[in-house]
């Protein structure tokens, strides 16, 4: 297999690098990234690209049409990543979210790759009180981000040819990774009850999340770049995550509680109920990708967590303010004016036109 992970150099591309090399270790891997967030490192000794046998660095909206001749898959990762990040960059998660991933499919589709997986999201189902939602029930997104991830899909259905297309409708993100982002349900409790020996849940507690590990996501991605049409369909969208990994936000916090010593909770029941509150049904999964299911158990995540910050000496009473948070990441850049508001490397505006190739790429040692 010869394997492009576009959006290799994130919370989760990580991690399914390192998954997707010792899983494979004679596919050629290679990533594609925009480097927002290459600098984001958590107690990593050594670069997660050290797996890749090429990266190549540039704007996933500029990708070549001709790029793609040779892969065998197309993990499409890339993606402006959170609510927040999609409330101030509305346009540009659009562009990359929607625009970019059905680009990158149609450029895939006709170079002849025979998979392609998009990171989709549970996001969308918004605002769904009662049952567990499950892949025929209809969606009700409510944010830019998850307007996005509906809108790629929508487009990803219309591509005509042999290519396999698997969106992996992910639970939310939760676990360590080598580039850790903390504005993430659970990795906010874990970070908040180590530097500040409490929680605080700004919401009654009610609404419900299903999670799902990174390191569970890069089985699940292993899973799609082999998936036959029979097994499921050559277009498939379906939840991924496990239906015991429903939970309920003050659950969560008091887990993470439990599982550190001398940490307060405290839970605003007072405030109105949060809306975007959601169950989700994974039968699918199950029975299409038994090999592949979820293997991480909440607690996994969260010693996962405790561990990995503990090794980082992790601190940080203020790190809501931090790079782990991506909006920040993205404002600091464009503070210290690196990135134009629409999230474009402006150090390219010094350099005359053509000097440059959109895509550059670095040679690595496996």
């Amino acid at each position: 297999m010869k394997i492009l992970i576009v959006g290799n150099m994130g919370y989760v591309g990580s991690v399914v690098v390192r998954e997707l090399a010792l899983r494979h270790p004679a596919a050629t891997l290679h990533g594609y990234d925009t480097a927002y967030f290459a600098h984001c490192l958590t107690g990593a000794e050594l670069f997660p690209e050290r797996y890749l046998d090429q990266q190549f660095m540039g704007d996933v909206r500029d990708i070549p049409d001709d790029f793609f001749a040779g892969y065998t898959a197309v993990v499409q990762l890339a993606a402006i990543s959170n609510d927040p990040m999609g409330d101030r960059f509305a346009v540009v998660t659009d562009e990359v979210n929607h625009q970019a991933t059905f680009d990158i499919a149609m450029a895939a589709a006709q170079a002849g790759v025979k998979n392609f997986v998009f990171a989709s999201s549970c996001s969308i189902y918004g605002v769904a009180l009662g049952a567990p939602r499950s892949e025929v029930d209809p969606v009700a997104p409510v944010t830019a981000y998850a307007c996005s991830k509906i809108a790629a899909e929508k487009a990803l259905a219309g591509i005509e040819g042999d290519m396999v297309i698997t969106s992996l409708r992910f639970a939310t993100a939760c676990g360590m990774s080598e580039r850790l982002r903390l504005d993430l349900v659970l990795n906010d409790f874990v970070a908040g009850a180590l530097s500040q020996q409490h929680i605080s849940v700004l919401s009654d507690g009610s609404p419900w999340r299903p999670l799902i590990d990174v390191s569970d996501m890069a089985r699940a991605v292993d899973w799609a770049i082999q998936r036959k049409p029979e097994n499921g369909g050559r277009i498939l969208n379906i939840n991924t995550g496990s239906n015991a990994r429903n939970h309920q936000v003050r659950d969560l916090a008091a887990a993470v509680a439990q599982a550190i010593p001398g940490t307060t909770l405290s839970i605003n029941t007072q405030a109105p109920a949060d809306s975007r509150s959601y169950q989700v049904d994974f039968s699918l999964f199950a029975k299409l990708a038994p090999e592949y299911q979820p293997q991480m158990t909440l607690l996994d995540s969260i010693m996962g967590l405790i561990n990995g910050l503990k090794s980082m000496e992790f601190s940080d009473t203020q790190f809501r303010a931090s790079r782990y948070m991506r909006l920040h990441a993205l404002q600091a850049h464009i503070a210290a004016e690196r990135l134009s508001e629409s999230l474009r490397w402006k150090i390219c505006d010094a350099v005359t036109p053509g000097a440059l190739p959109a895509t550059t790429h670095v040679n690595l040692e496996a």
